[in-house]
C-alpha cells in the first residue's frame, strides 16, 4: 500500500514508533514523509535517522512550522538532542512538503493513503491549495479528536486537533473516499510498560527509537501507542471497530478550539474508531520487527 505521512516526530515518543513501524512493514511503500510544527528540519533529521537505519532512502521534506493563526504551542522538537549520536541526513528541500504532496497524490489517483499523526497545517494548506486533491486519495487515516463525547457537548482536547484548530476545521471539512480518524480515547488503550518497552525495543530499527525516548520529558514513564495504532490500522482496519458520522471542529471558543464533536450518522463522511483489541495491535505491531 502506498503511504504518505505527515509527522511532528521529536515531540511525543509515538511517532518514531509509528515510523519504524512502517518502514519495518513488507507491505508498506512509503513514498515521502512531510514533517510539521516547530523546528521541522530537525524533525526531518530525526525522520531520516529511522530512514538510514532502516537501510531506506525516503524522500523527507520539512513543512509548516506555524499554526494557520494561533501561536505555535510546540515550538521545539526535543528529541533532537539525540542526533548528534545517529548518522542522518542534514539537507532537506526547504518550503517544497506541500507541493512534494500534491504533486505525488496527482501522480498516483486513487492508490495513496495519506497518514497524518501530527497537527494538521500542512494537510489543511494542501487541501486549500488544491479542492479536488482529497477526492484522489484512496483514504486520509489521522490520529486526531476524542469522541466519546458522542454529540453529548465538547469532551477534552487531543493535541494534534488543538495545535492548529483552524487546520483541523478545514480537514474535516473536505470529502474523501475514506476519511478515519483514530482518536484519544482508543489510542489511550494501548499502552507498554516502561520495562517492557526496554525489553521488546532492541532491533536495528527500534534501538534508535529507544534513544530518542531518553530525551523525552516522560521516559520513565509508559509508553502510550497513539500514533502506531493509527498506522497499523491503515494496513490491519480490523484491530479498531469504527462507526460512521460526521465530525465538527470547535473554534468560536478559544477555551474549547480545536474540540471535536462527533455525530453518528449511517450516511456521514467520516469514520471514527470507537473500540480496539489490544492483544491484536500489538501483534501486529511487533511482528514486522520479527
Amino acid at each position: 500500500m502506498k503511504i504518505l505521512l505527515d509527522t511532528d516526530i521529536g515531540s511525543d515518543i509515538d511517532d518514531a514508533v509509528a515510523l519504524a513501524w512502517l518502514l519495518a512493514n513488507p507491505d508498506c511503500e512509503l513514498l515521502g514523509i512531510t514533517t510539521v510544527s516547530g523546528e521541522a528540519t530537525n524533525r526531518a533529521c530525526l525522520a531520516s535517522v529511522l530512514c538510514r537505519a532502516a537501510g531506506r532512502r525516503i524522500p523527507i521534506f520539512p513543512g509548516a512550522e506555524l499554526p494557520l493563526l494561533v501561536a505555535q504551542k510546540q515550538t521545539h522538537a526535543p528529541q533532537a538532542a539525540a542526533l548528534a549520536d545517529w548518522p542522518h541526513d542534514q539537507a532537506f528541500p526547504e518550503g517544497g512538503a506541500v507541493d512534494f504532496l500534491r504533486e505525488t497524490i496527482r501522480a498516483h489517483p486513487g492508490e495513496i493513503v495519506l497518514l497524518t499523526i501530527g497537527p494538521l497545517t500542512n494537510i489543511a494548506l494542501l487541501f486549500a491549495l488544491d479542492p479536488s486533491l482529497p477526492g484522489l486519495l484512496k483514504g486520509l487515516v489521522m490520529m486526531c479528536g476524542v469522541f466519546s463525547n458522542r454529540a453529548a457537548g465538547y469532551g477534552p482536547r487531543e493535541w494534534n486537533a488543538l495545535l492548529d484548530p483552524h487546520a483541523t476545521a478545514i480537514v474535516y471539512r473536505h470529502a474523501v473516499g475514506m476519511h478515519r480518524s483514530i482518536g484519544l480515547d482508543v489510542t489511550t488503550r494501548v499502552t507498554l510498560e516502561a520495562a517492557e518497552v526496554r525489553q521488546k525495543f532492541q532491533g536495528p530499527l527500534l534501538r534508535p527509537v529507544l534513544d530518542f525516548w531518553k530525551y523525552w520529558p516522560r521516559h520513565d514513564g509508559n509508553i502510550i501507542f497513539h500514533d502506531p495504532l493509527a498506522a497499523v490500522a491503515v494496513f490491519h482496519p480490523a484491530v479498531c471497530t469504527y462507526e460512521k458520522g460526521t465530525v465538527d471542529v470547535e473554534l468560536a471558543s478559544p477555551r474549547l478550539a480545536g474540540a471535536t464533536l462527533w455525530t453518528a450518522d449511517a450516511s456521514g463522511r467520516h469514520e471514527v474508531a470507537f473500540g480496539v483489541d489490544r492483544d491484536h495491535f500489538f501483534d501486529r505491531y511487533f511482528s514486522v520487527f520479527a
